[in-house]
This record gives structure tokens, C-alpha cells and sequence, in this order.
């Protein structure tokens, strides 16, 4: 682990801890510092700990010592004069130093000092034999057994993805076990007491259940209803015996793009959620088509603060991935009120992207009729069709009289002569923003 792979939150929460440090409990506090740090690198809890929220033992209040004040004073009046005045003197002397805790730029050389210290020893224990630990632990992480790495036991270090304080919800930790049934399918059951291994299908077996399920999707040999309740009781197994890596990730994959084609958008936030925590363990998948999704999300739900900080943190191969840049043309489309780009950018959607686009979509094409309606006398509806990306007349008509946009001055014409008369539309397109699309509610939102 390089000194650069440290999180800001563990650089500031060292650097705090580096300036309550006294000559009293330097020993102490780095040596727990250290400890800390190594179990939290173990256990792969680095990136996921609230670090602002772990207290040292070290740095606790010690209760102070009850001397009698009378003995200490008959032996300081019999001291000689010398000892008696350097006493003083070195009294004097810690009561006017004070250490700056203000003093950021200080603690954040003595951080990086201990970081440093804290790399060479860990190089140490590499090369005598540790790296060996560490390499056995990454090759059994999947299935977290070993009580070592994850224990909510009183640690502070527990990921933050798992239930809290919550009596309903199950410790996953407490029960971890491996399965033993051999069942290729099984119903989604709520887990309301402790899991038998006897119920619980282990790794190969789990395997072998993804496979059959692509394959009867792929074929249309089944129904969403039994696809979802079968994907939830196989991501129920892999959570159980908290199994966590690539298989993880790709079931995950799988049953948020079925949800997106079968247009769920609860399960879907559900797994959007578990994939953007198993992607930050470092754990590899479809990240830049998963990134484009939760841009588009945003834009959904005009989430504009949380938008605007996820787009900053993207790294350069997430901008430079197309699914990636297709998602910010259409933020900058929307933001700009460039309808007649956005409604292109949905045509050309990568992916699954225009599955997500299909929620929004409807509300940018009212705001652009808002536009056009104080723009124009009349419009066809062929050129309605066409600029607001309609795959037919018919489909374009529907659209405008569902939304109670009727106001044709040849009404009676077929589809292809029909033309809006834009004045008296104008106040019907108005309303129609006003009572469908000034509040938006998202299912499953996170």
C-alpha cells in the first residue's frame, strides 16, 4: 500500500491525532496509530471507515492522580535549595509551552512523517513474511470467514454498507457462514432469524444459478416477477456469505440492467447502490456504464448540487469513455435548453442509457413546447415528430393529446396535414409543466 493511496479523511484524522500527542503518550498513541491503520488496510475498510469518528484509547482523559499534599510538601521543603530552584525552573518552563493546534501546516508535516514511518515498517514486515498473510487474505476476500478481517465486535471499522443499531435487520457478521444447498433455483425468502447452511446455495453452486438465469432471460422463457425474486434470493446468498469480488459485481450488473429493460427502478437504485460501494472497494466491473446511469439519474431527479459534485470526482478514463461523455452532452443540453440536442442524445443513447432517459424525457419534451409554442404561430406535427424524437405521427399525437394539447387548426386532417396552433396551446402546455413535472418523485431513490 503506497503513502498515496491513503484517503484525505485518514490523512486529516492522523494529523489530529498527531497534535494531542504529549511526550506523556507519544509511545502510546503511535503505537496504536499504527495498529489502526494496519487493521483497517487488512480488512480493506481503508476508503469505507468514518474516520472523523474514531477515538483513540490512548487519547482518552486519564483520571488524574490523588497524592497527599502534605507529604509532598514536607518533602519538597527538605529538598536543598539547588534541586528546590531547578524544580521551579522546569515547572515554569512546561507551563508556558502550549502546543498550536491551529497550527495545520504543522500537523500535516508530522502526518506525513508518520506516514512514512508507517510504510517502511510495513515494508519490513513484507519482506520478513507478512506479505504472505496479506496475499492469503486477498485470495480468501470473497468469502470473509475469517473473524480477522470483518467483526462488528466492537470495532469501529465496520463497512459502511451494513446495517446499524437497526433490531430488524440481520448481522450479517454474526452469521457468517458457507452454504451446503444444491438447489440451481430457489424463492426470495426474508431472512428473519439466523441462516442454515442447508438453505444457503455456496459459491459454485451460485455460479451455476447466474448462468441459468441469463440464459432464460435471454430466451424469454420466463417472467420479470420470477427473474427478480430469483436474482434478490441469489444476491441474498452472496451477502450471507459475504462474498464480495467480481462475481459479486457482475450479478449485480445483470439485475440492475434487467430492471432498467423491465423499467423497476427500485431494485434498480437498490443494486446502483451495492455497485458504486463494491467499485469503491476496488472490486473491477462495468464502472464508466454504471457512471453514465447515475448521471443520468441525477439529471432525472434534477439532483444539481449532487450532480455537480459526482462530475468533479470523475477520474480522466471515466470522461474519457463514451457512454461517460454521452451522459454529460445531455447535462449540457439540459442545462442549456438545447432540446432539440437532448432529444438527438436519446436516439443515439449508449447502452441502457435510453431506458433511463424514457423517465425524463416526456418532461423535456413540455419544456420545449413551452418554447416553441411562444416562438411560432403554428407547427406541423411531422416537424413536432421529428424535432422532439418521435418514432411516428401517431405516437407524436398521442403524446400532445395525452397531455391535453388539442388545439389543431384542422383537427380533422390526417396526422401527416395536422398543425398546433401555438397561441391557445401556449397556456395548455404551461399547465401541463405546472401539474405533472414542477415536482418529480423518484421510486426507490436513494
Amino acid at each position: 500500500m503506497s503513502s498515496e493511496s491513503w484517503p484525505p479523511p485518514l490523512k486529516d484524522w492522523v494529523a489530529k491525532c498527531l497534535g494531542q500527542i504529549t511526550d506523556s503518550n507519544r509511545a502510546e498513541v503511535q503505537a496504536e496509530l499504527k495498529q489502526v491503520i494496519s487493521d483497517a488496510f487488512a480488512a480493506h475498510t481503508l476508503w469505507t471507515t468514518d474516520w472523523a469518528g474514531v477515538q483513540l484509547k490512548s487519547l482518552l482523559p486519564k483520571p488524574p492522580p490523588v497524592f497527599n499534599t502534605l507529604k509532598r510538601k514536607s518533602i519538597e521543603n527538605a529538598l536543598p535549595n539547588n534541586k528546590k530552584s531547578k524544580k521551579e525552573k522546569f515547572k515554569n518552563a512546561t507551563a508556558s509551552y502550549t502546543p498550536d493546534f491551529n497550527d495545520q501546516a504543522a500537523l500535516n508535516r508530522r502526518a506525513e512523517r508518520f506516514q512514512r514511518e508507517h510504510e517502511l515498517e510495513r515494508t519490513k514486515s513484507t519482506r520478513n513474511g507478512g506479505g504472505a498473510a496479506i496475499k492469503a487474505n486477498q485470495q480468501n476476500a470473497h468469502l470473509f470467514g475469517n473473524r480477522t478481517l470483518s467483526s462488528r465486535s466492537g470495532s469501529p471499522y465496520t463497512s459502511v454498507d451494513e446495517p446499524e443499531g437497526d433490531p430488524n435487520v440481520v448481522d450479517w457478521d454474526r452469521y457468517t457462514i458457507v452454504g451446503t444447498c444444491q438447489d440451481i433455483f430457489k424463492d426470495y425468502l426474508r431472512l428473519t432469524s439466523e441462516p442454515k447452511p442447508e438453505t444457503i446455495r455456496p459459491y459454485a453452486v451460485l455460479q451455476k444459478t447466474l448462468v441459468e438465469l441469463k440464459n432464460r432471460w435471454r430466451e424469454h422463457q420466463v417472467t420479470y416477477a420470477w427473474i427478480c425474486n430469483q436474482f434478490k434470493s441469489l444476491r441474498q446468498d452472496l451477502t450471507v456469505q459475504r462474498i464480495k469480488n467480481d462475481f459479486t459485481v457482475q450479478v449485480y450488473e445483470i439485475h440492475a440492467r434487467i430492471a432498467l429493460e423491465s423499467n423497476d427502478m427500485v431494485e434498480y437504485n437498490q443494486c446502483q447502490a451495492t455497485l458504486r460501494t463494491l467499485y469503491e472497494l476496488g472490486i473491477p466491473g462495468k464502472v464508466e456504464e454504471f457512471t453514465a446511469y447515475r448521471i443520468l439519474m441525477f439529471l432525472h431527479g434534477r439532483n444539481r448540487s449532487e450532480l455537480n459534485l459526482y462530475v468533479g470526482q470523475l477520474t480522466p478514463k471515466q470522461k474519457a469513455d463514451k457512454a461517460v461523455q454521452h451522459a454529460l452532452e445531455v447535462q449540457r443540453a439540459q442545462s442549456m435548453g438545447n432540446y432539440h440536442k437532448l432529444c438527438d442524445l436519446y436516439l443515439k443513447a449508449p447502452n441502457m442509457g435510453a431506458y433511463i432517459m424514457d423517465h425524463f424525457i416526456d418532461r423535456e419534451r413540455i419544456k420545449a413546447l413551452m418554447v416553441i409554442t411562444k416562438a411560432y404561430k403554428t407547427i406541423p406535427l411531422a416537424f413536432l415528430q421529428s424535432t422532439l424524437a418521435f418514432e411516428t405521427l401517431d405516437e407524436a399525437r398521442t403524446f400532445l393529446v395525452d397531455h391535453q394539447i388539442t388545439s389543431f387548426t384542422n383537427p380533422n386532417s390526417p396526422d401527416s396535414e395536422k398543425v398546433l396552433d401555438c397561441k391557445p396551446a401556449m397556456a395548455d402546455v404551461a399547465r401541463t409543466f405546472e401539474d405533472k413535472y414542477r415536482k418529480i418523485t423518484i421510486k426507490g431513490a436513494i
